[in-house]
């Protein structure tokens, strides 16, 4: 049994969640709205305000899905209520980050500087020039638009100098040592 699949997702005030048929499932919330098609072999109840997701047999298909739509589907509820961010720390001399109209522009030690389109779903803040935030209502784009970020300039592990995520630490190495 799927430990995961089998909790049952409670729904918050202001969020609705409707299935249509072939499990496409609509969610819609005070922060917006998303939709996804789940496997269609899933059986999804909507309950008041609990959602509960069955698998109609012990299939190894149905056993590695259930699981996975579950956690899809709650990220969605908490997507449209509460949302999701990712923060990034830029550290390096001259390393910054500014937002333009619609693009995030960083400076990295390249000898241009380095533009990223902003998706028209997410929100890109930054404080700083050094502190950057992505923020929006679905958790696979704010991850993904984070990453492409992060891989501008990967954070090294002599000095730290890069992008790296707020929460995250890197394993500083000692550098090489001279003989005497």
């Amino acid at each position: 049994m799927s430990r995961i699949g089998n909790k049952i997702i409670t729904i918050p005030a202001g969020v609705t969640v409707e299935v249509l048929e072939n499990n496409k499932t609509v969610v819609k919330g005070p922060k917006g709205e998303l939709a996804f098609d789940f496997n269609p072999g899933l059986n999804i109840n909507v309950e008041e305000n609990k959602i509960t997701i069955t698998r109609p047999n012990d299939s190894k298909e149905m056993k590695t899905i259930h699981g996975t739509t579950r956690a899809v589907l709650n990220n969605m509820v908490v997507g449209v209520s509460e949302g999701f961010k990712k923060g990034l720390v830029i550290s390096g001399v001259g390393y910054r980050a500014s937002v333009k109209d619609n693009k995030i522009i960083v400076n990295a030690g390249y000898s241009h500087d380095v533009e990223l389109e902003v998706p028209s779903s997410l929100k890109v803040e930054v404080n700083k020039n050094t502190e950057v935030t992505v923020s929006g209502i679905d958790k696979q784009e704010v991850g993904q638009f984070a990453a492409l970020i992060r891989n501008i300039r990967r954070p090294e592990p002599y000095k730290g100098y890069g992008i790296r995520y707020a929460t995250e630490t890197i394993r500083r190495k000692e550098g090489k040592t001279a003989k005497k």
